[in-house]
């Protein structure tokens, strides 16, 4: 696990104290991270593979980027230069749209209690996936899928055997917002 310096969050999500990742999954401390969806305008959204590698979700299909914000680090920057770490993609504020904040909480062992805030970002996927360059640690492969496609087999069970499990609440909160976007370009 790529270990580094996170904020801590207490109720008000203001931060409480600096540590360091492993130190807050191991103590189950509330901290953010970032989501940002990219999505094509004929209604294809960029997906990643978790490398088998990771402790949460390994192997699962997940948002088209995520990661921790760095400590210091505001919410934009970060999602800024995830999607670069990640995808090899360059994007500037003006092409991600902040469209809320999302708190979920998964217990994957006694010594990883994911406890985090996400900060969801959506935009517009402006390049081919071929273009894309992943970061090999991170995932281990990317690919588009239909929007409808997606909504369809969320309410199957063969979902959460392929997906990584976020809250229904989340996908139907990002899947609507996404689709918002669609119907005003």
């Amino acid at each position: 696990m790529n270990d580094e310096y996170i904020d801590i969050l207490n109720k008000g999500l203001t931060v409480k104290k600096t540590c360091l990742k492993s130190e807050a999954h191991l103590n189950g401390w509330f901290h953010a991270s970032v989501h940002v969806w990219l999505f094509t305008t004929d209604g294809k959204i960029l997906i990643q593979k978790r490398s088998p590698n990771k402790i949460a979700f390994p192997n699962l299909w997940d948002v088209s980027v995520a990661g921790h914000i760095s400590s210091g680090e505001n919410d934009l920057t970060s999602a800024i230069r995830e999607v670069e770490e990640e995808i090899g993609y360059i994007v500037s504020g003006e092409d991600l749209t902040k469209i809320g904040t999302f708190k979920e909480i998964f217990h994957h062992n006694e010594h990883f209690i994911d406890n985090e805030i996400h900060h969801i970002y959506i935009g517009i996927l402006k390049t081919t996936l071929e273009s894309l360059k992943i970061q090999t640690e991170e995932l281990t492969a990317i690919k588009l899928i239909d929007i409808k496609d997606l909504q369809k087999l969320r309410l199957t069970i063969e979902f959460e055997k392929i997906y990584t499990p976020h809250y229904p609440e989340y996908y139907d909160f990002v899947l609507k917002k996404i689709q918002e976007q669609l119907t005003n370009l």
